[in-house]
């Protein structure tokens, strides 16, 4: 099993957190791992990804959305075929801290028989694709935040 965790403090608030996370639209601005993402934000529905795992390569990735609780997170993954190679569950958190501070937590989890092979051949890669997603989430929500706070 691949287990790939990234928590952090967030200088904006949840409201304006959730708004970068959500907008798929536009991860291709400031997501370096995730470069493009499409989703109507439904349990059941898809989302469609391309995630930048080599330089030039950006993999298609294709899930389903298993659960959504708006303002605060959402899980998609892939479930397991039925020979149990590879299942998947993503989710990302928010909450709030007060009224300009969030906490932000990411959670990836791979498993089945083939999750082994797939940490020996892009382990390193997936933990560098996500600490470099929250990075930039980060930097991205608290620049959002600092935008919208009204002069002194």
């Amino acid at each position: 099993m691949i287990e790939i965790e990234e928590s952090c403090e967030v200088m904006a608030s949840a409201s304006v957190l959730w708004q970068v996370i959500t907008d798929f639209d536009r991860y291709p601005e400031w997501n370096p791992f995730v470069i493009s993402c499409a989703a109507d934000l439904q349990e059941g529905q898809t989302i469609n990804m391309k995630v930048q795992l080599f330089k030039h390569f950006a993999q298609p990735q294709r899930e389903i959305i298993l659960e959504v609780n708006p303002g605060r997170s959402f899980r998609y993954g892939l479930p397991s075929n039925r020979l149990g190679a590879l299942a998947s569950c993503r989710s990302h958190e928010v909450q709030p801290r007060g009224a300009q501070r969030s906490h932000y937590r990411s959670h990836f989890q791979l498993q089945g028989w083939l999750a082994p092979l797939t940490q020996a051949l892009l382990g390193r890669r997936l933990e560098h694709g996500f600490r470099s997603m929250t990075q930039a989430l980060v930097a991205h929500a608290e620049s959002r935040a600092a935008q919208q706070e009204p002069d002194r």
